[in-house]
């Protein structure tokens, strides 16, 4: 075992001295006819040193407006959790962008920390892949540097909802049946809707394009049976809290259900004493103090350590997945 982290902890090293910082660059993905703007920024290697920039009242990794590096690079899109926003993953963005990606993240709107209008909704669950897909073509095709960027290598990065929302895109065709199982007597408020047939509901939207997925204790899951995953062909690297906490609020309990319903299985890692919130980045001491229940991890649990393996295994999977050809 300590032979095993020793080494993870080599190829991290490697992976993060590969370039001297992650630069990070803001914007908006325009509305369109049926879509509201995307609040987006981006990560990827450019040679300056490493700096912090502000966004609002918050302090990301990102080296602001640096040069990008390099050439025919490839793309991660990521997807933040419940209410959660673009820089929820700053440290895991700025570490895989260092090691030669660009990362895109965006605010989905109606489900952010800046816009709770929609949480829960089955509009959410809904429409957020298909802002992935603005995401993607905006990037290959609008965003300044897009003649850097690899278009035939795609991945994804998704967290507790975004995971969700990865699956469809890559394939997953969820189940909003009325008298679905996992719906029964939940007031979850999408289940409530279809119960209600409040809600219309239009397929997601999947998108080809991508092409290695790395999913992180994804949910809801009672929308995805294992014949709801069978479409699902790309590799996942999918990644669960540890099942014992499961009684635990801050849980978010975890990526069982799903790494046994997909087809093909998938690079599956449970970590030992983690709960939801250990895959979110490392609290500072403010947010310690005003976000508790996010900063909290169980008792001898190190975030900042766990954060350090659980980059370079990401990195490492996407290096394999999303060779150059």
């Amino acid at each position: 075992m300590r032979r095993a982290l020793l080494l993870l902890s080599a190829v991290f090293c490697l992976a993060t001295t590969l370039a001297q910082a992650a630069g990070v660059v803001f914007f908006d993905v325009p509305a369109d006819e049926t879509r509201k703007v995307l609040t987006a920024a981006v990560w990827y290697s450019c040679s300056a040193a490493q700096q912090e920039t502000n966004v609002g009242n918050r302090v990301i990794v990102g080296t602001r407006d640096c040069p990008i590096a390099g050439e025919k690079l490839p793309l991660i899109a990521i997807s933040h959790g419940r209410a959660g926003w673009f820089g929820g993953h700053h440290d895991t963005a700025a570490a895989i962008a260092d090691a030669g990606f660009v990362i895109a993240a965006i605010n989905h709107p109606g489900d952010n920390t800046s816009d709770k209008s929609r949480v829960d909704h089955l509009s959410v669950l809904t429409e957020r892949p298909a802002d992935i897909k603005r995401l993607i073509d905006f990037m290959l095709d609008v965003w300044p540097d897009a003649s850097r960027l690899d278009r035939e290598r795609i991945g994804f990065f998704g967290f507790s909802m975004g995971g969700y929302i990865g699956l469809a895109v890559v394939g997953g065709n969820p189940d909003f049946r009325k008298d679905l199982p996992g719906c029964k007597g939940s007031s979850f408020r999408a289940c409530e809707q279809i119960r209600n047939n409040e809600v219309g509901v239009e397929a997601p939207i999947h998108d080809p394009r991508v092409k290695a997925a790395v999913i992180v204790n994804p949910g809801p899951s009672i929308f995805f049976s294992a014949d709801d995953l069978k479409d699902v062909k790309v590799p996942i690297q999918l990644w669960s809290s540890d099942p014992k906490l499961a009684a635990d609020y801050a849980s978010g309990c975890c990526g069982v259900g799903i790494n046994r319903r997909l087809p093909s299985g998938a690079d599956y890692r449970v970590v030992a004493n983690a709960n939801h919130f250990s895959f979110l980045l490392p609290c500072s001491a403010l947010e310690m103090k005003e976000l508790a229940r996010i900063c909290a991890d169980a008792p001898g649990f190190d975030r900042v350590a766990f954060h350090k393996l659980f980059h370079a295994d990401v990195i490492a999977f996407y290096r394999n997945h999303l060779r150059e050809h």
